[in-house]
């Protein structure tokens, strides 16, 4: 997806930057249902934004020191992973997006753009614009396997609900077309003529439609996916660049980048709906998963603009990075956590026991980093209720407690349990600590 707008790269030749895109996929150590969601905004002039959509605000931003150029931005699955391809190094950098820190960077093609997942998350493919191919990495090795030859340009990619084909737009100059990928043979069965200059590519729902955003006719192509024929087209607006569709398919959002609005376009009608005025030069756009906002990034503003899909309105606006690009929104699992309990020291009283330096530090199990400000509880094994303590700066929470006679000495030298209930942004944990008779 390269655009006259977008910052160029410094490489040889005149190429331009095509930027980067993040994909959100699903791993073996997600250990809870998804409760945040987070947009992950891809900034041309660097990092990636973290917006936490309950709130409009960022509140964080990824780096990476050998990346460059984020562009694209695109989602799926459970979203405990995420992929940023990085034009600049040719690589393709892996986050865990529960904590939101980079992993890997794993090296694909030359320039790549675009980025897409399989259903059954095994496979990540990566468009890489300047070399006219596609990467295929192996989510579980994090190795690029093959590379499919497609075309020149390969720009934006999408894949079908079923996994069977992948579909990669060439944004070329003048007539353009859509190649249509046999995942199972990793070989180009269909070439698919959409109109001028086909940059974006989205698949509906249910798998019977692609919408091609045809940047040069100012117009979104639909294709049968049965036939790999046009069926229709919808008129936008003046060069048209991101789309995203409905949860149930009936709508599609299209940025217009120079008439600086947000075009509605009705899937089944193929009509355009309405026009909606966001910030300047909107490139991408995604929707939050019940598909009640719309989150458009505006390359010259440095702003995402936030659009109510029922009065189609902008409801706010958030400033992020340098020119933002791509956007991608989807529900994000807390971090798995982990505690560690030590002991305590057990006096005897006339009236009750007292346990002192009941202890537990809490961090999180993927980067060890603690975890601060929580609420840990302690109890006895048999759950009498001990005391609750927050984490400070080290993850360590302790405190003293008086317990009743009736609890009985038995028990309490059987130790006691840590427990971290959880929340949004980190999952829960428990761990058994020690108790220790003390004479004085």
């Amino acid at each position: 997806m390269v655009h006259r707008f977008i910052r160029k790269a410094t490489a040889t030749g005149g190429a331009a930057a095509v930027g980067a895109a993040l994909l959100l996929v699903p791993t073996a150590t997600a250990n809870a249902e998804p409760t945040r969601v987070l947009g992950y905004v891809a900034n041309n002039g660097g990092g990636v934004s973290v917006l936490d959509t309950a709130t409009d605000a960022v509140t964080s931003t990824i780096g990476d020191s050998t990346a460059g150029s984020p562009y694209g931005v695109g989602v799926a699955f459970d979203g405990a992973r995420g992929y940023v391809t990085n034009v600049r190094d040719n690589t393709l950098t892996v986050i865990d997006t529960p904590t939101n820190t980079v992993d890997a960077a794993v090296p694909v093609g030359d320039g790549p753009a675009g980025v897409v997942v399989a259903p059954d998350g095994g496979h990540v493919y990566v468009s890489n614009y300047r070399a006219g191919t596609v990467s295929v990495v192996d989510a579980a090795t994090l190795t690029a396997t093959e590379t499919i030859p497609v075309g020149p340009n390969a720009d934006g990619v999408a894949i079908s609900p079923d996994g069977s084909r992948l579909y990669v737009a060439h944004d070329v100059v003048g007539p353009g077309t859509v190649s249509v990928v046999d995942t199972a043979t990793n070989t180009e069965v269909a070439e698919v003529a959409t109109g001028s200059t086909p940059t974006a590519v989205a698949v509906t729902p249910d798998g019977a439609k692609l919408l091609v955003v045809n940047k040069l006719s100012n117009n979104v192509a639909v294709v049968s996916t049965a036939t790999n024929a046009v069926i229709g087209t919808i008129p936008v607006s003046f060069i048209p660049h991101g789309i995203a569709i409905s949860p149930d398919g009936a709508r599609a959002y299209v940025t217009n980048s120079e008439n600086h609005t947000l075009s509605v376009v009705d899937v089944t009608a193929l009509t355009h709906v309405a026009q909606v005025p966001v910030g300047s030069r909107p490139v991408g756009v995604a929707l939050t998963p019940d598909g009640a906002r719309a989150y458009v990034t505006n390359f010259n503003s440095g702003t995402v603009s936030v659009v109510d899909t029922a009065t189609l309105a902008v409801v706010d606006t958030v400033p992020v990075g340098e020119n933002p690009v791509g956007i991608a929104i989807h529900a994000v699992p807390p971090a798995p956590t982990k505690l560690t309990a030590g002991y305590a020291q057990l006096q005897t009283r006339l009236l009750y026991f007292q346990l002192r330096g009941l202890d537990a530090t809490l961090v999180e199990s993927h980067t060890g980093r603690p975890v601060v400000g929580e609420q840990v509880s302690f109890r006895t094994v048999k759950g009498h209720p001990l005391c609750t303590a927050t984490t400070g700066a080290t993850g360590k929470a302790t405190c003293d407690a008086n317990v009743p006679l009736v609890v009985g000495l038995a028990t309490l030298l059987r130790g006691y349990t840590a427990g971290f209930a959880g929340d949004t942004a980190h999952g829960t944990s428990a761990a058994h600590g020690g108790v220790v008779l003390s004479l004085l």
